[in-house]
């Protein structure tokens, strides 16, 4: 089976990168002229050279004759990708490669692609990766998610590397949420650690955000032990305490009380707005990640943020 990535950014390239190192993968970028020339990505992910087999290719059509199409572009801008192409996506099996909840709709990326593309396979590759480590040849595990198993399994087979691992589950819903809750919890402990607050309560806030996405996993009816694997215990670690992570240097940025480029893409930002929102409708008990909706609303600051977290009602854990 044939394999393209769809969006050129540092993990779209950094997966297509590790693809190539074991057979033909077609790689689509909207400008692909800078890359040709360097066969490198040379605005994400200087320093890693594309393998021979890596073919960059600017026509949507061209990848789109691949069986297997991974999407890496991101969440809020999936479904709009996918209403402007999904002619050219249609019977596909398409493997949302993004983290996090789409703001409008409060859906994840199978759902988005089960929606706009309803003949299409939706799955998605999600859990603790940077890309320049994928794109190194580090190892990485991963979790793959697909409803139906079968297709599941061929996926696990044809995507795996010799430096990717991946875990199959049928739990969409789950490693969607463990994908995009940890992100929301990394800028809340960006945040703290910004702000001085110390390693101890970055450990409190790993742990008891984690709580929140067992909570809301559960409230969604995926299997909360979704989360306790890498698409949401193992990616919470990851991304709550490197720099590496947009998500968490967002959140520095915010404890320091310093500028953040608005150019970079964060995923979490948005999800923290849609997330909170859901909890309201809901009404769960959902407070770290209300806490970072409002810092990112300015309807907090860090001080009053961390005294409202701390003056809670004493429960059990």
């Amino acid at each position: 089976m044939s394999v393209a990535v769809v969006g050129a950014g540092a993990f779209g390239t950094a997966l297509a990168i590790s693809l190539a190192r074991k057979g033909p993968v077609t790689l689509w970028a909207r400008d692909p002229a800078n890359m040709a020339e360097a066969r490198e990505n040379t605005a994400r992910l200087v320093g890693c050279p594309f393998p021979e087999p890596l073919i960059l290719t600017g026509d949507l059509a061209q990848a789109a004759n691949a069986d297997i199409l991974l999407i890496a572009v991101p969440t809020q801008k999936l479904r709009g990708f996918l209403e402007a192409n999904k002619i050219l996506l249609a019977s596909k099996t398409l493997v949302a490669c993004c983290k996090g909840i789409e703001l409008a709709t409060g859906a994840g990326p199978v759902t988005v692609i089960a929606d706009v593309v309803p003949n299409a396979v939706p799955a998605i590759l999600t859990g603790p990766s940077f890309a320049r480590d994928i794109a190194r040849g580090l190892p990485t595990a991963l979790t793959l998610a697909c409803a139906d198993d079968k297709t599941g399994q061929d996926l696990q087979q044809q995507l795996t590397t010799a430096n990717l691992r991946l875990y199959r589950t049928t739990d969409t819903v789950g490693a969607e949420l463990g994908g995009a809750l940890k992100n929301v919890i990394a800028i809340a402990c960006g945040t703290a650690m910004g702000a001085g607050l110390g390693e101890s309560a970055r450990a409190a806030l790993m742990t008891r955000g984690f709580a929140e996405m067992q909570r809301l996993a559960a409230h969604l009816k995926a299997d909360p032990q979704t989360l306790s694997g890498l698409s949401g215990f193992g990616d919470l670690t990851l991304t709550c305490t490197s720099e590496q992570s947009r998500n968490y240097c967002l959140g520095l940025s915010l404890g320091q009380g310093t500028r953040f480029d608005p150019s970079t893409t964060v995923e979490g930002a948005a999800t923290a707005k849609a997330v909170h929102l859901l909890a309201q409708e809901s009404a769960l008990d959902l407070p770290i990640t209300a806490a970072v909706a409002g810092l990112l609303e300015n309807r907090l600051d860090v001080a009053t943020a961390m005294r409202d977290l701390l003056a809670r009602p004493l429960k059990e854990e």
